[in-house]
């Protein structure tokens, strides 16, 4: 498993350390079942407080992508297709918001940008 962490950014560690391994799971990157490091190894590794980490793992385990077993450790919890799903669409919003803000910059508004999307689809279809 490999995280990088980028201090300069404005997004928090812990937040930067969870969409990085949702991206790593959702990709099929750690598979079902396989095991994570233990909080205290990965804040070591990353150079950050166990705090840091304790957290990160405790969100990811409250949205379901990964599970503690009490004297085993940490998994990657079984792929469930309506989490991938929730998850793959939220990131989706996320893009599509951005096209909004760059299209708002030049003056294109949602309308424009639709048709574009029509466009670019008929592309992949021939």
């Amino acid at each position: 498993m490999i995280i990088f962490i980028n201090n300069k950014s404005g997004e928090p560690i812990y937040e930067q350390i969870c969409r990085q391994i949702k991206a790593q799971i959702i990709g099929g990157e750690l598979a079902e079942d396989a095991p994570l490091p233990s909080i205290r190894s990965l804040a070591k590794e990353l150079r950050i407080s166990v705090i840091t980490t304790k957290r990160a793992y405790e969100e990811l385990e409250k949205e379901g992508f990964i599970y503690t077993a009490p004297g085993r450790g940490t998994f990657v919890a079984g792929r469930n297709s309506e989490l991938i799903k929730e998850e793959l669409l939220r990131r989706i919003e996320e893009h599509l918001d951005a096209a909004l803000k760059i299209g708002a910059s030049c003056g294109c508004g949602a309308a424009e940008l639709a048709q574009m999307l029509k466009a670019l689809e008929g592309d992949d279809k021939e």
